[in-house]
């Protein structure tokens, strides 16, 4: 993300920020850091508790107009109600020059890692090649979740006042089996890290898409 965006002095909005993990870290950049999330419990349990945290939807932001330098949606996008609304209200909140940075799940990643639907009955493991499927197949195993094309995601951002500066892929760190078996994790992140430094990168976890808000952008109208 620092190598598109300076955080440094800078107005930040983590959306969907649950217990703060991030939210913490940017505030090793920045004392001006807010955080929105639906999850009141999760705010409340935030240890040690937020400042400038609000429980509100990433599609109805409680901010002015050009408020913020940066807005940074980690893996929420495929979790809301509507996904084109809360990308219209990030370029809002976000100022002119200032930017929105979004991790979002790939379509081409070959396991779905928020678990299916059969039935009614939940399953939560990896399962392979869900995202593979047709759109309306893949709605049934997957209804409380979406994956992006690289087509999809970035018409999110048609008709909005903003200029797309990166779009990229990231592998997971699988920083549970590196805390286990350091030998193991450490091989899998090498393996994967140089996977995201050639064309296999396409194939990785999540989107990263960084967009800066263009300076003549006037209002966003949702």
């Amino acid at each position: 993300m620092r190598e598109h965006v300076g955080l440094d002095a800078k107005r930040i909005l983590d959306v969907g920020c649950g217990i703060g993990t991030y939210t913490r870290k940017f505030s090793t950049f920045s004392s001006s850091v807010f955080g929105v999330d639906v999850d009141c419990e999760k705010l409340a349990t935030a240890n040690p508790p937020l400042p400038n945290v609000t429980a509100a939807p990433a599609e109805a932001l409680p901010y002015p107009d050009d408020y913020f330098d940066i807005v940074f949606l980690h893996e929420v996008i495929e979790h809301v109600t509507s996904d084109r609304d809360a990308i219209a209200e990030a370029v809002r909140v976000v100022g002119p020059g200032g930017h929105v940075v979004i991790f979002a799940p790939n379509r081409l990643y070959l396991f779905e890692t928020h678990g299916i639907y059969v039935g009614k009955r939940y399953i939560f493991k990896l399962i392979p090649l869900v995202n593979y499927l047709p759109d309306r197949l893949r709605e049934v195993f997957c209804p409380h979740v979406r994956a992006y094309t690289a087509g999809k995601i970035r018409g999110l951002f048609d008709e909005l006042p903003v200029n797309i500066v990166a779009h990229s892929y990231v592998y997971p760190g699988f920083d549970n089996v590196y805390a286990r078996h350091r030998v193991i994790g450490t091989a899998l992140r090498r393996i994967l890290y140089f996977l995201e430094t050639t064309p296999f990168k396409a194939f990785g976890l999540s989107h990263f898409v960084v967009v800066q808000k263009r300076q003549d952008s006037g209002n966003v109208e949702r």
